[in-house]
């Protein structure tokens, strides 16, 4: 680099300033390298490690929470669908006494024939969506889909009147029926057969159709 004295007149060599300027420009061209380079290194070990560990407690945390919801909603499907049961089989039971035994003189409008109304150990009731079974005036546990719509169909789980397995499983339910048991159950449980609530007809007349608690331990 050039020196200027003190006692020159004030003019400066063109060459020195030449010097100087790139001197200058030589500095920030090495300090834009080395910014580029940091900024290209990426995250060191220990940053990737705490942000491992930061996700690993959030999981830790939000994952039971999540699991907790889950079971929640299942169990208030559940209590859904056993409010419905019982509102069903309530209304069927009135609405066959209120009709007192006297067969209907038309068939029914939703089809499915004439309603007998009769609170014997077979009969038939006529509802805005079609017939409904009965036993001794309240709904009869049938299977899915059958010919004789009993207590699924009067519930109204489903947009279907008489469902099959995939339409009732489309809405979230599971049924089974054996012999005057019916089951309700909801899709998604991690032990089915401690997650429902059943539906008893009756056995005789003037016994009331009995509906069991939430079982909602394996919801």
């Amino acid at each position: 680099m050039c020196e200027i004295e003190p006692r020159m007149p004030a003019f400066i060599d063109v060459s020195c300033d030449r010097e100087i300027l790139e001197v200058v420009m030589n500095c920030n061209n090495q300090r834009r390298k080395s910014s580029w380079r940091h900024s290209e290194q990426g995250f060191t070990l220990i940053e990737l490690i705490v942000v491992v560990i930061i996700l690993g407690i959030l999981a830790a945390v939000a994952l039971p929470r999540f699991t907790s919801l889950q079971r929640d909603a299942r169990i208030a499907k559940l209590q859904a669908a056993r409010g419905s049961v019982s509102a069903a089989s309530a209304l069927i039971h009135a609405t066959t006494l209120s009709r007192g035994g006297v067969p209907d003189t038309v068939a029914c409008p939703a089809g499915g024939g004439t309603a007998s109304n009769s609170p014997a150990a077979t009969g038939t009731v006529c509802t805005e969506s079609g017939l409904v079974g009965l036993v001794f005036g309240y709904p009869a546990v049938t299977a899915l889909a059958g010919t004789s719509p009993g207590i699924l169909s009067a519930a109204g789980l489903t947009g279907v009147f008489n469902p099959t397995q995939a339409q009732l499983e489309a809405e979230g339910y599971t049924y089974s029926q054996s012999s005057n048991i019916a089951t309700f159950g909801v899709v998604g449980a991690p032990s089915p057969t401690m997650c429902f609530f059943t539906y008893t007809q009756p056995t005789a007349a003037n016994i009331a159709a009995t509906i069991s608690g939430l079982e909602i331990s394996g919801c």
